[in-house]
């Protein structure tokens, strides 16, 4: 009932505020981002059960009345560099209650499976995608962190009546102009090498890091292997087991280009914001008209002083929704980072205004953004001193045709 109130108040303030709003604005005069986010914060609820005592970088789809989300945990410190000590699970949210109803172990370094027994290492970065009326793809990297051998990409299926994962995992596929191979970094490497990427190869680190989008029937995302600052525009297949590169941006080089967040505008330009890990860090900006060729990378006017973490760039009923870390400190200009995430709205991904501004005591970082039964919901990683100790969920928005005032 707390959750309800909170939501109902803050959905009142929306409303309110929308039939005085501004010509050619799709917020009213006077809204402010930080009592919008205040609200939404206060309505928050803990998806990561014990006995976790790291979690990081969650994602969810929403069937019927739940949400299913996925995260990787680890159960000696808060963070994520526990190496082969993180596991991947897939939690059961009941979105009525606002509780957790079921947590199931997806995968662990070592773990037999029914075909295959995955190597020592960790599991990391689990993404998620409906299959059928039955069946959620689950998707997982197991990679040994020292760089000794390649990291691989899995899943595993899990069933919506028993809520049983499948007994056996699968290899996911990596398609590039050279041909069909297991999604591995060397091959990843080799075909952006083909493009002009001098950067040297990493054996791990490998990602898909902006999943999943359909757009004009097809399924989008942004693949990254982090610690060698290699991107690409990528599709999934029909049958969700290989991914297709379409094009390469990692210009420039000298920022360190990381975990972009893709769309495409209203006029077919694509357009990818993405984490920078040199120079001032702040986000910058590469556009395509095909997808295969990019622009070098940019700053944009309305990102300003951002921090290098992973940004997010959705479209709900045609409107363009662009989260991004600020890297200001709260806490009289000290503490830690990681505690402020902006998110922008527009309409054709040129003129921004800003709807949420979250400021947190504890981290606000990794979110992912879902829309489902006239609604957007949302994961995101917390902790406290700007660590990661757990996922939490909750509700964005009703989500409703946007009405812009003239």
């Amino acid at each position: 009932m707390k959750f309800l109130s909170r939501f109902v108040t803050f959905a009142l303030f929306t409303l309110l505020g929308a039939l005085h709003a501004a010509p050619g604005s799709l917020l009213p005069p006077g809204w402010d981002p930080k009592r919008a986010g205040d609200e939404i914060l206060a309505t928050l609820v803990k998806v990561t059960a014990p006995p976790a005592k790291g979690a990081h970088d969650a994602d969810l789809v929403l069937v019927g009345e739940r949400a299913y989300v996925v995260e990787h945990d680890n159960d000696l410190k808060p963070g994520h560099g526990a190496g082969n000590a993180q596991y991947c699970v897939l939690s059961v949210v009941n979105v009525g209650t606002m509780s957790v109803e079921h947590v199931v172990p997806m995968a662990k370094s070592a773990q037999a499976f029914a075909n295959a027994t995955l190597p020592v290492g960790a599991c990391f970065v689990p993404r998620i995608i409906q299959l059928n009326a039955t069946t959620l793809r689950c998707f997982f990297a197991c990679e040994d962190q020292s760089g000794k051998s390649q990291s691989q990409t899995w899943y595993r299926d899990f069933d919506l009546t028993s809520l049983t994962f499948a007994p056996d995992i699968q290899r996911v596929k990596l398609k590039t102009s050279d041909g069909t191979f297991a999604l591995q970094p060397r091959y990843f490497h080799a075909a952006a090498a083909k493009h002009g990427f001098k950067q040297p190869a990493k054996a791990f680190g490998l990602y898909l890091l902006d999943a999943f989008k359909v757009i004009d029937g097809r399924t989008y995302l942004a693949i990254n292997n982090f610690p060698a600052a290699q991107n690409a525009l990528a599709t999934l297949n029909e049958t969700r087991d290989t991914i297709e590169i379409i094009g390469h941006y990692n210009e420039p080089a000298a920022l360190r280009l990381t975990e972009s967040s893709v769309n495409r505008l209203p006029d077919g330009t694509w357009l990818a914001i993405c984490r920078a890990e040199s120079g001032d860090r702040n986000y910058v900006f590469t556009a395509s008209k095909d997808g295969k060729s990019w622009t070098k990378g940019e700053p944009r006017p309305f990102v300003s002083n951002g921090s290098n973490s992973k940004p997010t760039f959705d479209k709900f009923n045609g409107v363009y929704y662009l989260g991004w870390q600020e890297a200001t400190r709260i806490t009289d200009g000290h503490g830690v980072g990681r505690k402020i995430f902006n998110i922008e709205v527009s309409r054709d991904g040129v003129s921004w205004e800003r709807k949420y501004r979250f400021e947190s005591e504890d981290s606000f970082q990794y979110p992912t953004f879902r829309q489902h039964a006239d609604a957007i919901w949302f994961t995101v990683t917390q902790g406290t001193g700007g660590s990661t100790d757990r996922i939490m969920f909750s509700r964005l928005e009703e989500s409703q045709p946007a009405r812009v005032v003239h």
